[in-house]
């Protein structure tokens, strides 16, 4: 196992290298860039934004920046010196391939430069949303699967019956309502927006969170997070019931199950010492796409619906304002732990049930 493991962590760096390259070589080709934005901004004083030029941006960040072009329309009127000193300021006064084998050299030490329009490193803007993101993600996830896995179990027992029909309408139906539609549901129902002031509507905490008892902390946080998280478990709770109860019906009728009951094995003997170690493997694979899903993309609509500033938020607005080194750097850190988090399942099938060797498969 040790050695497989190794080959998986080796196989990471080339699996990085690959996604760094393509995306790097995509953007290349990408209308606009930070200094045309610039120049935009300049030419119109009263967006409010030109106040920001040069600001947070050094030349480690700007080297990993992709080049936006050398004719920059709306440019006229502007100093071409003054240009030539923003394209330097950015890193575009280099070549692509040094600016990119220095992004490599600077991600291999997970140095991520400064944000373009922030004037904050890069690693610093990800620490600051990254609580957000993870308790969204985490909280989340053990929602949907605390009720899914129950309900899965107990639909696939139930097959054909009376409970199964109505249950499976129900998930279906929330399945086909999206998160932010529910999201503003929600809001609209418990938050102030035309019946009941319940639940606040921003933020992760109060204001006076640091004056409150242990207790108090506990009960604050889940009460700020209690709306955005079953926002997000809807679809992935439909999902996940679904996933267990055809696996756990798929298990049911296999050979070895009548076996345990010809033994004379009681029904929940059987569910629960024979079926349910082999039916939970398909949805523990489920687990880290879903988990990684709702960390980094499912979370953006709802981060922006209830005010949570995560990371979501952060890259759609890096990828709006051409925030390059924010954009690569999320991009690096959500692959990084896309491809953790699937060695871990294969460690988990491993555990959950010995007959898996990925070793004599690899063979």
């Amino acid at each position: 196992m040790l050695s497989y493991i190794a080959r998986r962590l080796a196989l990471m760096v080339p699996t990085l290298f690959g996604i760094l390259l393509i995306s790097f070589v995509i953007v290349q080709f990408a209308p606009g860039g930070p200094v045309e934005r610039i120049i935009s901004q300049l030419n119109n004083p009263n967006s409010g934004a030109a106040e920001r030029v040069g600001g947070g941006s050094g030349g480690d960040a700007g080297a990993q920046a992709i080049d936006s072009g050398s004719a920059y329309r709306g440019a006229q009127g502007l100093d071409p010196a003054f240009i030539k000193e923003l394209e330097k300021q950015f890193g575009f006064d280099k070549p692509a391939h040094e600016r990119f084998l220095k992004m490599l050299k600077d991600y291999a030490t997970f140095d991520f430069g400064r944000s373009y329009f922030r004037d904050a490193p890069v690693l610093q803007l990800i620490k600051e949303k990254l609580p957000v993101s993870i308790t969204l993600g985490l909280w989340m996830t053990l929602l949907s699967y605390a009720i899914s896995i129950p309900l899965g179990i107990r639909k696939a027992v139930k097959d054909g019956s009376r409970f199964d029909t109505w249950t499976s309408a129900v998930v279906i139906v929330g399945y086909a309502i999206p998160g932010f539609l529910f999201a503003i549901l929600l809001i609209v129902l418990f938050a102030g927006g035309s019946f009941w002031q319940i639940f606040p509507l921003r933020g992760l905490t109060s204001e006076n969170w640091a004056q409150l008892s242990l207790i108090g902390k506990v009960g604050d946080y889940f009460w700020h997070i209690a709306l955005p998280v079953l926002a997000m478990a809807l679809g992935a709770f439909a999902t996940s019931t679904l996933l267990t109860k055809n696996s756990f019906l798929d298990e049911i009728r296999k050979q070895y199950v009548l076996t345990a009951r010809m033994k004379g094995l009681s029904e929940r003997g059987v569910l629960y010492g024979h079926v349910f170690r082999n039916a939970m493997l398909i949805v523990i694979a489920g687990f880290p796409g879903a988990f990684v899903h709702a960390l980094f993309a499912g979370s953006l609509l709802i981060e922006t619906i209830f005010s949570l500033d995560g990371l979501g938020l952060l890259s759609f607005e890096a990828i709006v304002n051409r925030d390059y080194p924010v954009v690569f750097a999320n991009l690096f850190i959500f692959s990084l732990i896309g491809l953790v988090v699937h060695l871990i399942t294969d460690l988990t099938y491993a555990w959950v049930d010995p007959r898996i060797d990925f070793e004599s498969r690899e063979a």
